[in-house]
Formats: C-alpha cells, sequence, structure tokens
C-alpha cells in the first residue's frame, strides 16, 4: 500500500498531533506523518515527535516581515519533504488565501464545535452559556474563511449538567483524538469526494476500515 505523505502543523503541545502520529504508527495506516512543523520552536509538540523518529521543523512566524514570507519558508520545507497533505493541530496562524488555495482539498483542520456552531474561540463556553444540550467537533477541509470549508467528519457528545468548560473540553478532546485519525486515513485513501460544499464518503474501498462517527454519550 503506498501511504500518502502528511505534514502537522502545531503550535503547542499537540494534543491531537499525538493522536495522528501514534495512528500513523500502524502498518495498514495509508499516511505517514513525514513531518511536525511549529511557528514556535519552543513548541512541546515538537520534542514529543522527536522522540517518536518524525522529522520537525520549526519555522518562527516572529522573524518574518508578514505571512506571505512566513508561508514562503514553510512551503519550502513542505517541499522538500515531499508533503501530500496537511493537517492543522493547535496551529495558532491565520494562513493566508493564496496558500490555502494552493493547497485545497489537502489541508484539513479540527475545530471544537459542531460547524458551523461556534467558530473561532473559546467555544466550550460559549456553548455552556447558550444551555445547549449536544457539543462536539468537526474535521473539515481548510478554506479561506476561518473555521469553514466542507466537513469531513463530526462527533457528538452530550452536555452534562453539571458540565465546565473543563470537563466539556476533555471529553470533546477524546473524540476529536477518533476523529482526526479517521478523517485523514479517508482522505489518504481517496474516499473523501467534494461537492460544493459538501463531502460524501466512498466506502467501497477496503484497504481501510470504514469512518466511525461515535455516538453521543
Amino acid at each position: 500500500m503506498s501511504r500518502r505523505r502528511a505534514a502537522i502543523f502545531i503550535s503547542g503541545r499537540g494534543s491531537n498531533m499525538r493522536s495522528l502520529v501514534e495512528a500513523a504508527r500502524a502498518p495498514d495506516y495509508p499516511a505517514e506523518i513525514a513531518l511536525v512543523l511549529s511557528n514556535r520552536p519552543e513548541a512541546e509538540g515538537l520534542a514529543y515527535a522527536r522522540a517518536l523518529g518524525v522529522q520537525t521543523a520549526a519555522v518562527d512566524h516572529k522573524i518574518y516581515a508578514g505571512r506571505m514570507e512566513f508561508e514562503k519558508s514553510v512551503q519550502i520545507l513542505l517541499d522538500l519533504h515531499r508533503i501530500e497533505l496537511i493537517c492543522l493541530a493547535g496551529f495558532m496562524r491565520l494562513l493566508t488565501p493564496g496558500f490555502v488555495r494552493a493547497w485545497d482539498g489537502r489541508l484539513l483542520n479540527i475545530h471544537p464545535a459542531l460547524l458551523p456552531a461556534y467558530r473561532g474561540l473559546h467555544t466550550h463556553e460559549r456553548a455552556l452559556a447558550d444551555g445547549v444540550k449536544i457539543h462536539g467537533c468537526t474535521v473539515h477541509f481548510v478554506v479561506p474563511e476561518m473555521d469553514e470549508g466542507p466537513i469531513i467528519a463530526q462527533a457528538a457528545v452530550a452536555v452534562l449538567n453539571d458540565d465546565t468548560p473543563d470537563t466539556l473540553a476533555a471529553r470533546v478532546l477524546a473524540q476529536e483524538h477518533v476523529i482526526y485519525p479517521a478523517a485523514l486515513a479517508a482522505v489518504a485513501t481517496g474516499r473523501v469526494h467534494v461537492a460544493g460544499n459538501r463531502t460524501r464518503l466512498d466506502d467501497s474501498h477496503q484497504d481501510f476500515a470504514p469512518l466511525q462517527v461515535p455516538k453521543i454519550g
């Protein structure tokens, strides 16, 4: 099986990066994590990736005059490592429309809410303030508009009566660790087809398990 070469972009400890790296260690996983890249040289996740033998790179955004200059250096590294897919995992930098369009259909992100609800930051606090009964997370293709783009996978959790932002975030994060590796696998095997702002999942491929969406609970 030919494995697609993927890069993960992080800015901190890289919790979702760790779940992707662990999933990709399985010999039948259809993507290889070929690079972990951070805009912060001190990011904790870089040390974790290096300890597992994953190639890492730090491109400090603060030394560049602007986003385009920063992204030129990033693209050089992506070319050097022959990257085919990118996963954003807690990457706290907005990418330019030009970069996003260049990676159209190959750039994934995970967001801690059930998009299109609660775009942006502080999703768990806002969900609790609104009194919603169901919350969750979303893996989607990245488009120039923030927290938009075709949805690949979602997982939902019930909001409990005694939830705090931290307890709700922890349960959502556990589901993020499930659906992000599954979504990357589906994209890497060519099972995700985009039509407008919607995706269709082709389950006819037998080279990797079907994408599983956890039940509410």
